[in-house]
């Protein structure tokens, strides 16, 4: 995969989990999750707020070999499923330089970007886009989908729509999140 940094101490990559630590439910400590991540054998591990944002480095296999382990592993521990989304230092890349709404990103709490399990197809998309009738605006590219929320994501009936419209698993963070774990994978790639 072009967008990997693979060095021989590994490949650095982001996890993204789903549902955890929301409105006190499903309470997973940033500091076991560090440590489950490592005695699974990554190095280089950090955690980024509470949500659980994991910067980790591997040393074998790729964003979807990784999902599975650890979706398998989390379980295991937690006795709870979370959707997880792996992604490497070139999405996050990418995800930053492809952002469609550049003028409101110093606005990082009203812009948003949902990692995607798969691009949803052209009638996904439409079936959003017909639900969309507020102050919202968001564009699909690829398996990312970026929203500009202008009210904030918690005032926005649509965002709580995205995920039964659309039908394709995700998770959101908002632009200083996406900004900051790409500054904690880059500075883990050096």
């Amino acid at each position: 995969m072009s967008g990997q940094k693979r060095s021989e101490k590994g490949t650095v990559f982001v996890a993204l989990f789903s549902g955890i630590n929301v409105g006190g439910n499903r309470i997973v400590k940033m500091a076991e999750l560090r440590s489950f991540f490592e005695e699974l054998g990554f190095t280089d591990v950090a955690t980024y707020v509470q949500s659980g944002n994991v910067v980790f480095r591997a040393k074998k296999g790729d964003a979807a070999w990784l999902t599975k382990q650890l979706e398998a592993a989390f379980e295991k521990k937690w006795g709870f499923n979370s959707r997880i989304m792996v992604r490497d230092v070139g999405w996050f890349e990418r995800l930053v330089k492809h952002n469609p709404y550049p003028e409101v990103a110093g606005e990082p709490t009203k812009l948003h970007a949902y990692a995607l399990e798969r691009e949803p197809t052209a009638e996904e998309a439409k079936r959003l886009a017909e639900k969309c009738t507020g102050p919202e605006r968001f564009e699909i590219k690829e398996d990312v989908l970026y929203l500009h929320a202008p009210d904030g994501l918690g005032k926005s009936v649509f965002a709580n729509l995205i995920p039964r419209t659309l039908k394709v698993s995700g998770t959101a963070r908002n632009w200083r999140s996406v900004l900051a774990l790409l500054d904690m994978a880059g500075k883990a790639g050096g």
